[in-house]
């Protein structure tokens, strides 16, 4: 049986890149709660169907069908030697739903990873971010800056800072973030499963010390 891992962390943190590139390297699935709705969504599955009405009214999807697709994901084939949960779970009460499922089939969460980093360096990060409103194009002003400031490389229209990048919305995400997930953090830290990952230096230096926290 191979690892069977969470990656936690707030926004900008950089967690998905560091979960991808793990998980291809441990050749395991690198599942995350958006890759899975979108596709019961897309399948039309019964789970699918429910999760559809609930965000057609604007509201989250309930607690349980999340619990039930991450579940019916884990049962898939390419699961059996192990996994890479990407921001789930996020509260306490999935943690509870998704220990116990897996008690049911005799497995367990090895290792919870949670990436870290001061806000003011996850506020530099997203609130960087600039985007193409016509071809989609995404840039970085500090990362990877357009040719010309303020302007698309592939089509020449000008670029936009996206709502949720702007500073104020930024650390209103992070509040709600860390409101959410405290007690999850204190959670698995009980239980010994908890380690925690700078995230603060380039995403080589961060990959090390991810990749050196799962030796031994």
């Amino acid at each position: 049986m191979g690892l069977r891992l969470v990656f936690l962390g707030p926004p900008g943190v950089g967690k998905g890149t560091q979960a991808k590139a793990l998980a291809a390297a441990r050749a395991i699935p690198h599942i995350s709660t958006g890759d899975i709705l979108r596709a019961e969504v897309g399948a039309g599955s019964e789970l699918g169907n429910q999760a559809q009405a609930f965000m057609n009214r604007g509201e989250l999807v309930p607690d349980d069908l999340v619990v039930a697709m991450v579940a019916r994901r884990l049962a898939q084939p390419d699961c059996a030697d192990g996994w890479l949960l990407d921001g789930f779970p996020r509260t306490g009460a999935q943690a509870a739903a998704l220990e116990k499922h897996l008690a049911q089939t005799g497995e367990n969460v090895d290792r919870v990873l949670y990436f870290r980093a001061a806000d003011e360096i996850l506020i530099r990060r997203l609130s960087g971010r600039r985007a193409c409103p016509e071809c989609n194009a995404n840039y970085h002003v500090e990362a990877m800056p357009p040719r010309t400031e303020g302007v698309c490389d592939q089509c020449g229209s000008a670029l936009i800072q996206r709502p949720d990048d702007q500073e104020d919305t930024i650390r209103n995400r992070l509040d709600v973030y860390r409101a959410q997930t405290r007690e999850l953090i204190d959670h698995y830290r009980a239980a010994g499963l908890l380690t925690e990952i700078d995230s603060e230096g380039t995403v080589d230096e961060v990959a090390a010390a991810t990749a050196g926290s799962l030796e031994g």
